[in-house]
This record gives structure tokens, C-alpha cells and sequence, in this order.
């Protein structure tokens, strides 16, 4: 007799949760289509639920700065003003903090760090986790998957292509491209 309405039981507690998922995914079409209607693109279930710009209120980030739900932002990270941070990036301030300016893009897949463990694993665990303090400009445009090493400050005003790994300052006003990234001439609007 206990077996039977523990069984009955399991299969109310089943057949609430198929309900429940039913709704949920009702829900979730609707949530799709609206954001295809509104700004034609299909987001994940995060941005369906959240709005870019509380992403970023809730980091303290400056106004009018937006960010994916599925940022990662770790320690101390401050943002300015209208940035915009795209989908898959990593924001790591962990290490002496991250400071982005205003008026930036940070393409999807974006990674800025301000800590790494190379000597700590190559080591076995004899030389510490090494830290820096990392800085991006005002009016910085960072391309798709673009990586910036620990330590580095781009300068106002720059240009990074995609795909590119910057382990060194750039000043402002310049463009560069390529692993390890390379200044190519200056931002120009012709």
C-alpha cells in the first residue's frame, strides 16, 4: 500500500512538472517572438528575462551602458558611460581591477583579464598568481574575440580588429590587428 501511493504521488509530482515545463515553454515563445518583432535577433533564455541595460545598472555601470546576461564580470570592473558589451565576454577584475571608458564596443567573445597563472602552473605552485590593473579608453572599439592580456592600457580613441591579442599598450588614436596585435596606422575616418 505505501509503495502504491508513493508511486501515485511520483507521478502527480511528474506530471506538475511537464505542466509546469509547458507553460514555461509557452512563455518562452512568446518572449522569442517579441524580441524577433522588436530588434530581429533570437537571444538566449537570460536576455529574454532581463534587459541590457539592468545587466549593467546592477554592476553600477555608467548610463546608457548595456550588456548580454551572459557576461562574465568578475571582481572589481567599472564601466563608463554608453558602452556597449556584447554577448560571451569575460570582464575579469579580479586582479587590481578593470577600468573601461566611455563610448565603447566590445564585440562578442571579447576577453579582458587582469590576472593570470602561467608562472603559478608552470611552477607547480612555487611562484604566486601574477596581478595588474588593466585600462581601456574612452571610444575604444574592441572586434570579435579580441584578448587583452593583463596589464595593458589602450589609449583613447582606438581601434582593435578581431580575432586579436593585445599583451601591449596602444596608445590613442592608433588601429591594430593580428596575434600579438601590431599598430597599423591611425584611426581614420575616410
Amino acid at each position: 500500500m505505501d509503495d502504491q501511493l508513493a508511486n501515485a504521488r511520483g507521478m502527480t509530482e511528474e506530471n506538475e512538472a511537464d505542466e509546469w515545463l509547458a507553460r514555461v515553454r509557452r512563455y518562452l515563445r512568446v518572449l522569442t517572438l517579441r524580441k524577433k518583432q522588436q530588434f530581429n535577433r533570437r537571444v538566449s533564455i537570460g536576455d529574454l528575462l532581463s534587459e541590457r541595460a539592468d545587466n549593467a545598472a546592477a554592476y553600477g555601470f555608467g548610463e546608457g551602458t548595456t550588456m548580454y546576461d551572459n557576461v562574465l564580470v568578475l571582481g572589481d570592473v567599472q564601466v563608463g558611460r554608453h558602452t556597449w558589451i556584447g554577448p560571451g565576454c569575460i570582464l575579469d577584475g579580479s586582479g587590481g581591477g578593470l577600468r573601461i571608458g566611455d563610448h565603447c564596443s566590445l564585440s562578442s567573445g571579447v576577453q579582458i583579464y587582469t590576472h593570470q597563472t602561467v608562472r603559478r602552473s608552470v611552477s607547480m605552485g612555487a611562484e604566486p598568481i601574477e596581478y595588474a590593473p588593466t585600462r581601456i579608453g574612452d571610444g575604444v572599439y574592441l572586434g570579435p574575440n579580441v584578448v587583452v592580456q593583463m596589464g595593458v592600457t589602450i589609449g583613447d580613441r582606438v581601434v582593435v580588429g578581431a580575432n586579436s591579442f593585445v599583451n601591449r599598450d596602444i596608445a590613442s588614436g592608433l588601429k591594430a590587428f593580428g596575434t600579438p596585435a601590431r599598430v597599423v596606422g591611425a584611426v581614420g575616418f575616410d
